[in-house]
């Protein structure tokens, strides 16, 4: 068995042919619903100036502090590879002048993005998103929709047992006397939270909230809920948003929906609703994936002010629930015929007939050369091949070959070297 000192580096992976066939189906079910809701396909640079994350992002959260992947280029210039993609898709709406189009904008994104975290099952330092952004209307009927496209997404995979859990952290207005609580509430709860966040709940409590370790989940049990607080256009739009999502809910289009106090996003731009997908299985770092509202983003990032909403789903996590849950996925490609060939001559004719009956539509490999015909069956065989084309140098005097069905003992016919005539033979 071949060995190497070299090594993926740590958090990463290897999409090996095997998997191909599940990141083929995820990604084209993916582009398909999102088409089937009017959403366009946008693709970012895989790096952007580092400036956009820590001042879209935040400066003081836990993405910037901790997990980007920065460094300076040959020109000086400070460049982060993605941690996240809706900071981007921003900066190309205010960049390529997309305010000027009818309005809401949208847009769907597929690739992969760059976090130095601790490996876990479904978390990697280099991972796979798919994900929307709906930009320039604040209306809670924007948020159901996006809602509504993630789920189904999730639900046309052949996922079962999907949650889905909402909740709305309010905005500018009523956020601030919310967090006053929440820091008070904290503080006199410190002695039971865990090490991450003693002393630093003051600057933003929501993270305790965010926290999956035991003493913060406990802590966080009781704290003050969002809801409670909110401001009167903070309520309206949510009182509209489990409206609407009722609506979908008669219509079947969700099965149901879960509201959640201590939901809440990591990154500082969020407002307003928030929401997550979960798995049957809940465990650990389970959440499929989420999303919000973020209208305060562009305008950060030097736009108009501008509202938009989006989610982000992890590849890897799918994968991991479609494989649990055994949802079977197309295969990979059917080989149709191996070229199994008797002698240098016969080789050298079986590379022209390949080519020939690649043209009709069919999937060819040539054996390997310098093998025993029983050797080349076997490899045929070890393909998964549909059939095998034999020739040996006295059909190829004769201008003849053997078809040989692989998937039927015994069932074999004579066909001219003809890549037409082989190609209507294999079908």
């Amino acid at each position: 068995m071949a060995s190497s000192s070299f090594q993926a580096p740590r958090g990463t992976s290897d999409i090996l042919p095997e998997d191909q066939p599940y990141w083929s189906y995820v990604w084209g079910t993916a582009a398909s619903v999102a088409a089937s809701f009017g959403y366009e396909r946008i693709d970012t640079p895989i790096f952007e100036e580092t400036a956009l994350f820590s001042r879209g992002v935040g400066e003081e959260t836990e993405v910037v502090e901790k997990q980007m992947y920065s460094f300076d280029d040959l020109g000086g210039d400070s460049i982060t590879l993605k941690p996240d993609g809706t900071a981007p898709v921003c900066r190309a709406y205010i960049q390529r002048g997309m305010h000027n189009q009818p309005q809401p904008v949208r847009l769907f994104y597929q690739g992969p993005y760059f976090r130095y975290e601790r490996p876990q099952a479904g978390r990697f330092r280099q991972f796979h998103q798919f994900g929307v952004e709906a930009i320039g209307d604040a209306s809670a009927q924007v948020d159901a929709e996006v809602i509504e496209l993630g789920w189904s997404w999730l639900a046309s995979l052949g996922l079962t047992g999907l949650s889905l859990s909402i909740n709305s952290i309010g905005d500018g207005v009523c956020r601030p006397g919310h967090l006053a609580k929440l820091v008070e509430y904290f503080s006199e709860r410190e002695d039971g939270l865990c090490s991450d966040h003693k002393g630093r709940y003051r600057s933003n409590p929501l993270r305790v909230l965010d926290c999956k370790k035991a003493p913060c989940v406990s802590v966080s049990g009781g704290a003050p809920r969002s809801v409670d607080d909110l401001c009167d256009d903070c309520s309206d739009h949510w009182d509209e948003l489990r409206r609407t999502l009722d609506l979908l809910v008669g219509e079947g289009a969700l099965s149901g929906y879960e509201e959640n106090a201590r939901l809440v996003r990591g990154l500082d731009y969020y407002n307003r609703t928030v929401f997550e997908y979960e798995p049957a299985e809940r465990k650990g770092q389970s959440t499929i994936g989420g999303g919000g509202r973020y209208d305060p983003l562009i305008e950060i990032l030097g736009g108009p002010p501008t509202p938009g909403i989006g989610f982000a789903i992890g590849m890897e996590r799918v994968l991991l629930n479609l494989k649990a849950q055994g949802v079977s996925v197309p295969g990979g490609p059917v080989i149709d015929i191996v070229c199994v060939h008797i002698g240098d001559a016969a080789h050298d004719r079986m590379l022209a007939l390949a080519s020939g009956l690649r043209a009709t539509g069919r999937t060819v490999i040539v054996a390997p050369m310098g093998r025993g015909m029983r050797s080349q069956m076997r490899y045929a065989n070890s393909k998964g091949a549909r059939y095998a084309l034999i020739l040996g140098e006295r059909d190829l005097e004769n201008g003849v070959a053997t078809l040989r069905s692989l998937k039927t003992d015994d069932d074999q016919t004579e066909v001219s070297l003809d890549p037409a005539v082989i190609a209507e033979a294999s079908r």
